[in-house]
């Protein structure tokens, strides 16, 4: 991996995807989310801060737990003049999104629980089918794996 001197406060887009371990197509994508900032050398091309490689690792250790992008965004939006994320940051972030992670977790605990169920009547359409139909709200109007626009 190349080692950037301490003297270098910039980086280009391919030194940020090697010190990051994301790839070039995720750091163009992440910029154009609005997620990290680059500016523009006379001959165009990206320029990063150092401080960069803090808000991709950042940004890959939200994603990893499942956290979307929107989401991310708008937490390193709050920060002030968009800093770095700190230590502390990461904590304040991490608590809150706690509640989010666990409700789906209990959803995809759910849908394993009764895959095997479902995919044994092959049919994906009884009135109760979790899979198609969690919880059963529409079978309380309707019966079917299809919801039918209903005419007014």
């Amino acid at each position: 991996m190349p080692q950037i001197p301490e003297k270098i406060h910039e980086l280009t887009v391919g030194q940020l995807a090697a010190r990051s371990g994301a790839a070039v197509s995720a750091l163009h994508f992440y910029e154009s989310k609005g997620l990290i900032t680059s500016r523009r050398t006379p001959g165009n091309q990206r320029r990063f801060s150092r401080d960069t490689l803090r808000r991709v690792a950042f940004i890959r250790a939200a994603q990893r737990v499942g956290i979307p992008l929107a989401t991310i965004r708008s937490a390193l939006a709050e920060l002030p003049e968009e800093r770095t994320p700190t230590r502390e940051d990461w904590a304040r972030l991490s608590r809150t999104w706690r509640s989010e992670l666990d409700e789906r977790i209990t959803q995809l605990n759910r849908l394993r629980d009764h895959l095997t169920d479902c995919i044994g009547c092959g049919c994906l359409s009884l009135d109760t089918c979790v899979l198609s139909n969690p919880d059963d709200v529409f079978g309380e109007r309707q019966t079917g794996s299809r919801l039918m626009s209903e005419k007014r």
